[in-house]
């Protein structure tokens, strides 16, 4: 159980973004993925900018090659937009779940510092029992296919990417996607020097010697998002559960009065009403947990996800932090290096004071036969020559980690608005469920208390 002061969710706030200003004359659209004003003056230089709405929707599914081995289920995607890279307000598309495989790893490949939001995973027990055509099964795959799609729209970079835009429109998809491949929108990354360094330099699990107090904010506060859905998600699987059992007990209850009531002849008619009421509200129940509790799950492991690619994405800065910093203690090693050959061969100084590890290189230079100034020489012409790579790389990597730090914080604005609506949309869903849910039992139980009152018992 959560505890009465564990406030998991207190770095969502409730209220909503300001109303989006009319553009070529659309309707007045708010929120994250629609326009949001380019030109307000209180916007800083890493604030998110959008330059349109893009409103997007999933439909139709319809099992394709039916009685096929090759049998699959296609999607109509649609969406409705200003954006100008679209060549049409209304574009539309039949799309099947690999489609949304490659538009997922294309935009994370393309665009590495966005929180690209995750895919459902297709190998779930449905497709392990052979079920993945079922009705149940589709529609639960469409609502998270659309999940996805609005995730994307409401991105103010993703929105405008070329590939998102010939998802919707291309009718030519299949050759969109080898052009893709073999022409991706940004240059081939090249080998770098930091690609030649051994594993030993850049441990995968070495960590940022001078972190950044705003990202080790943001990491804590994404630990303590995911630390509430995890908690939120665990006990609401324990409500399921218990209210399953609940549905079958009102169930039995009412098979049980029901036969009371051919015992008792002088009240069958009020417990039969009795025994349906119980049936009734076992059924509501029943359709509670399917309506309300079960997209509420689906809704916190899919937020989840989308939380641990925006982790992904802080896990991705600090790595190019640490290439910066391990480059530089890299070049600082170098260039000690070439600075005590250039003192041994100026006869001002030999390894004294350089430590024991120069004193030992010295002593099997000797034995090796390279101790003389020649050799010391060209050496030092090699690290001249890395060194002048290095400081080259290292002055890469750190404009590379400052592009990507200022990306990160634009980012996290995006995300932000992203999980503010989702957890209104979320949490309002669950709210209106449960009303309803009150609101009928309400109604079943009222009605039968006039029924009940009628029955008399002799003392």
């Amino acid at each position: 159980m959560l505890g009465d002061d564990d406030d998991v969710f207190d770095s969502v706030t409730w209220e909503s973004p300001a109303p989006a200003t009319a553009y070529n004359n659309e309707p007045v659209l708010s929120g994250p993925g629609f326009r949001q004003s380019t030109t307000d003056s209180n916007e800083g230089p890493l604030d998110p900018k959008w330059e349109g709405y893009l409103i997007t929707s999933v439909k139709d599914p319809v099992k394709e090659l039916a009685d096929t081995k090759d049998a699959y289920v296609s999607y109509l995607v649609q969406a409705k937009t200003n954006l100008p890279i679209f060549s049409t307000t209304n574009p539309s598309a039949r799309r099947r779940f690999q489609d949304f495989v490659f538009l997922r790893e294309n935009l994370a490949r393309d665009f590495p510092a966005c929180v690209v939001p995750p895919l459902p995973d297709k190998h779930r027990l449905e497709y392990i029992t052979g079920d993945r055509f079922s009705p149940e099964f589709m529609e639960r795959r469409r609502n998270d296919l659309a999940r996805f799609l609005q995730r994307l729209s409401r991105h103010p970079t993703l929105q405008r990417s070329t590939l998102v835009r010939a998802f919707f429109e291309s009718t030519e998809w299949h050759v969109h996607m080898h052009q893709h491949i073999a022409h991706p929108p940004g240059p081939e990354p090249s080998p770098s020097i930091i690609d030649n360094i051994s594993d030993t330099l850049l441990n995968a699990f070495a960590r940022v010697r001078k972190p950044d107090e705003r990202f080790l904010d943001m990491r804590e506060g994404v630990d303590k998002f995911e630390e509430g859905l995890t908690l939120s998600e665990r006990l609401y699987t324990r409500i399921r559960g218990r209210t399953s059992d609940l549905t079958a007990d009102y169930h039995d209850l009412a098979v049980a009065v029901q036969g009371l009531g051919f015992l008792e002849s002088g009240i069958t008619d009020q417990l039969n009403h009795f025994s349906n009421t119980l049936l009734e509200f076992s059924a509501l129940l029943r359709h509670t947990t399917q309506t309300t509790t079960d997209p509420l799950l689906l809704h916190l492991h899919s937020l989840l996800s989308y939380s641990h690619a925006n982790r992904a994405v802080l896990k991705l800065r600090d790595q190019k932090q640490l290439d910066f910093e391990e480059l530089s203690d890299y070049l600082s090693g170098v260039t000690s290096e070439r600075d005590r050959l250039a003192a041994v061969i100026s006869g001002h100084a030999g390894s004294t004071g350089l430590g024991l590890g120069a004193y030992i290189k010295d002593r099997v230079d000797a034995i090796r036969g390279a101790d003389d100034d020649r050799s010391r020489v060209e050496k030092m012409r090699k690290l001249d020559i890395k060194i002048k790579e290095l400081q080259d790389a290292v002055t890469t990597a750190h404009d590379t980690s400052d592009a990507f730090s200022d990306e990160t914080l634009r980012e996290q604005s995006v995300f932000q608005f992203a999980k503010e609506a989702e957890m209104k949309e979320m949490l309002g869903n669950f709210a209106d469920g449960q009303i309803e849910f009150y609101k009928a039992a309400m109604e079943e139980w009222e009605r039968i208390i006039p029924i009940i009152q009628r029955i008399r018992v002799d003392v």
